[in-house]
């Protein structure tokens, strides 16, 4: 496995931090790191054409907040910063090529797109006729989050790529549901169970779906994997909402999807601030492991 260079905040790490070398001769792959360490710690090499492959990554320190690799060490809160960030959910190979971050693009437009649509399923202000969302899920939502998924795919990250080309398409179906050209409302006629049954169907497949990225976050941050776990919640209620016709279960679903949203946006800021840019960064915390040994 070999490490990415990132910048801190964005998701990656920055240059300016000190890079001197230690030698950890006691370090291997089958042992353990515990006790504590120097106060020291090291950013990746700076030269992206030569990468150490590495079988097991370890964290160690009095609170385990140093990560060691191969035999180096690095503060995990940077390390994890990039989780969220960049939508990458596991220590990835660099990308060959040289290009923004598009994740926090492609998180932002579906926290946006999902609030507003769950602001109508939670029947906030007493609004139930949720067809204002259908330009947001076209345009927003839909195809910038599909322009990000594909700049995802440039960037050699699978997981942001499917996750944000998937979610783009989502937008762009659902909103062609309320589109008249489409004739998908019409087909149904008067026929507001069979509606109902189709659409619960929908909604079924993408929480199956999402269940599957989730699955996928489980070695990553709590706020990305609390992102995709959620959201899979919500997708549930809102199948079952439709399957029932429970208006008590659809304003559930409404307001965990105002939660997603916020959890979404909190992501999109993690990829965004850095300390060049904000004096209010993220602090991520990794999802609690159970051994010493954090990536195999």
């Amino acid at each position: 496995m070999s490490i990415q260079e990132q910048d801190n905040g964005s998701g990656h790490y920055n240059k300016n931090r000190s890079s001197s070398q230690v030698s950890l001769d006691s370090l291997n792959s089958g042992t353990h790191v515990e006790g504590h360490y120097p106060p020291e710690t090291y950013s990746l090499p700076q030269d992206n054409s030569s990468h150490e492959m590495l079988s097991k990554i370890y964290t160690g320190g009095t609170n385990n907040e140093y990560v060691f690799i191969g035999r180096q060490k690095f503060l995990a809160s940077d390390l994890y910063a990039a989780f969220g960030g960049t939508l990458n959910p596991g220590l990835a190979p660099p990308s060959s090529h040289k290009f923004a971050n598009p994740a926090p693009l492609g998180l932002s437009a579906f926290a946006l797109t999902t609030f507003v649509l769950s602001m109508f399923n939670a029947r906030a202000q007493g609004i139930q006729i949720p067809n204002l969302v259908v330009g947001l899920a076209m345009f927003y939502g839909g195809l910038i989050q599909l322009i990000a998924g594909i700049w995802e795919i440039a960037l050699e990250n699978t997981f942001g790529a499917t996750a944000l080309c998937s979610f783009g398409g989502f937008w762009l179906s659902f909103g062609a549901i309320y589109i008249p050209w489409f004739g998908i409302l019409d087909a149904y006629g008067d026929n507001k169970e069979e509606l109902g049954n189709a659409v619960g169907f929908y909604l079924l497949g993408w929480c199956i779906f999402t269940f599957g990225l989730t699955a996928c976050t489980m070695k990553s941050t709590v706020m990305l994997f609390a992102l995709y776990f959620l959201l899979s919640i919500t997708f549930l209620l809102l199948s079952i909402s439709n399957f029932t016709g429970n208006f008590k279960v659809q304003r559930a679903g409404g307001v965990l999807g105002i939660i997603v949203a916020f959890i979404s946006w909190y992501n999109a800021y993690a990829g965004i601030a850095n300390n060049q840019n904000s004096y209010v960064l993220s602090h991520p915390f990794a999802l609690p492991s159970n051994n010493k040994v954090i990536f195999s």
